[in-house]
């Protein structure tokens, strides 16, 4: 493919589609790059298996950062998802939203951090606790 191919496909491009390059990238050692792509990938399609039921929020602060979640970045959540011990989960606690990792353990429901600064919080037997929805990806910015 030449260069003027190239950008042919990239104008002519749906822009819900993302080029996706014919082979990986490697995160050893280096090696030349192809300068052509004709393979897309759709993000949504990808990303977002029930539209209905999927939602994007910003996380602010860093109780999560153990887990790859940093302040800024932005958790896709599935509502309507049992969720699991071990699930990272967007829990309402008495009226409080918070992002935790889920665990049951046989004394109760504890919503770990995953920052040694921050401490876990064990759910009191009276609480109301809801589960909003259950984390599945991170989108985190490298800039």
């Amino acid at each position: 493919m030449t260069i003027t191919e190239l950008r042919a496909v990239e104008e002519s491009a749906d822009p819900s589609e993302l080029t996706v390059l014919p082979t990986t990238v490697p995160a050893g050692f280096p090696s030349p790059a192809l300068d052509f792509a004709s393979e897309t990938i759709n993000l949504h399609e990808h990303l977002v298996h029930d539209p209905p039921s999927t939602y994007i929020a910003r996380v602010s602060g860093s109780s999560m950062v153990n887990a790859g979640i940093s302040d800024g970045d932005h958790l896709l959540i599935r509502k309507g998802t049992q969720p699991r011990d071990g699930d990272v989960v967007v829990a309402v606690l008495d009226g409080q939203l918070t992002v935790k990792r889920l665990r049951l353990t046989s004394t109760g429901v504890l919503l770990q951090a995953e920052n040694p600064e921050y401490p876990d919080i064990e759910v009191p037997e009276l609480s109301e606790l809801i589960i909003w929805g259950v984390a599945y990806m991170c989108l985190h910015s490298l800039r």
